[in-house]
């Protein structure tokens, strides 16, 4: 035996048994509106590639992720917006499907589409636009509005409405992060509520935590809304990886060191992840997509020391960063302008585009503002705020 094959056999393997993967074909790979099948890409590329030439996929290079700028700066273009949070989360998701055996396309196209129904403002944008429609009886949550995207308002296509995605995205959709009740929710009953979704889409909640949970780090840190000592008190799930950066380049510049110990600790969580999901899997005796379903909890999950260290490092950026006394001036002007332009839009109606109003009989006068609103990037709510109030 040769050296490196000797090395190839001692690495840890985390490849999870075939069957477990959703399949290129059957009921998962089934669309709305019958299509035939394309002569070399499967039905999940196909998803991803429509997802990725969609124009709500485009406008979310135009919404905030968690900020542009700190109050009283200018706008900067380094942070991260809605879509180079898309992508780094697809960049993560996908490492994590190779590894592990899973189907890569369907968890590449799932993770491109897992942000694409956010409002603009980030999530001070969603809490303000769900606060407004609370007094209409009504609430917004985006994974269910990225499903009316793909299946109504994007229009790319002369034979249906929508992007016809596969049933293994759409389903992917609204449970990657969240589960439903039937009962609450009958309008998704196709979408197997009583069962867990497959891994591709459990996995994609995760990747989104490690990919935002690292890169605010790095933003916050970039900006000056962080400094480097606190997050070292506060984090030690980043102090261990600064510590090994520090050792290992100790004559190097700080920002450079910071990044390393960022670079770490993403893929100290990634191998945790990865790990801890065939630790679950062989513990449960599972082989099949049918198990993974009916399993007792969520497969995809961080072990229980990993999952101790992410959620500290979430709580300090919740407290330290997304609410932070700094942020309170942009939450607050971010509450300003969607309730306002709610409210506007719902006297006047006729302030809407024609092609919003023509909706208004089917859909209601209050979904269809949030339909509108939420489709918005970051500069066109401004600028559209700014122009009625100058009426």
């Amino acid at each position: 035996m040769t050296d490196a094959s000797r090395s190839r056999e001692s690495q840890p393997t985390h490849r999870l048994p075939r069957e477990i993967a959703v399949p290129d074909d059957g009921l998962l790979a089934q669309r709305a509106y019958p299509e035939p099948p394309h002569a070399y890409r499967t039905p999940f590329a196909r998803d991803g590639a429509r997802v990725l030439h969609a124009r709500a996929f485009r406008r979310l290079a135009g919404k905030t992720q968690v900020f542009t700028r700190m109050p009283g700066d200018r706008a900067t273009d380094h942070f991260r917006s809605r879509l180079t949070h898309t992508l780094e989360v697809t960049q993560i998701a996908r490492t994590l499907a190779t590894a592990l055996g899973l189907n890569v396309q369907l968890t590449e196209a799932l993770a491109l589409v897992h942000d694409l129904g956010h409002p603009p403002f980030g999530h001070a944008g969603e809490k303000a636009l769900d606060h407004a429609l609370k007094a209409h009886g009504l609430g917004f949550d985006h994974n269910l509005h990225a499903l009316r995207i793909v299946t109504w308002f994007e229009e790319r296509y002369a034979s249906f409405r929508g992007l016809n995605l596969t049933l293994a995205v759409r389903e992917g959709i609204i449970k990657h992060s969240h589960d439903y009740e039937a009962d609450e929710h009958p309008e998704l009953a196709e979408y197997f509520l009583d069962q867990f979704p497959p891994l591709e889409a459990q996995l994609i909640d995760l990747a989104d935590e490690i990919a935002y949970l690292t890169a605010d780090l790095d933003d916050g840190l970039d900006a000056g809304a962080l400094q480097l000592d606190q997050v070292r008190d506060s984090v030690p799930l980043f102090r261990g990886c600064h510590d090994a950066a520090l050792a290992q380049h100790s004559s190097a510049r700080p920002r450079l060191t910071t990044s390393e110990a960022i670079r770490r600790m993403l893929n100290s969580l990634v191998t945790d992840l990865m790990q801890e999901v065939r630790r679950r899997i062989d513990a449960g005796g599972i082989t099949t997509l049918e198990q993974v379903r009916r399993a007792p909890a969520r497969l995809a999950a961080f072990s229980p020391a990993m999952e101790e260290k992410r959620a500290n490092a979430k709580r300090f950026l919740y407290d330290r960063l997304y609410n932070s006394p700094g942020m309170e001036e942009v939450h607050a002007h971010a509450g300003l302008v969607v309730e306002g332009l709610f409210e506007r839009f719902m006297q006047d109606p006729d302030l809407l585009p024609e092609d919003h109003r023509i909706l208004i009989a089917t859909e209601g006068l209050a979904r269809t503002v949030t339909d509108y609103i939420a489709g918005m990037t970051d500069n066109f709510i401004e600028q559209t705020w700014a122009d009625l109030n100058a009426r």
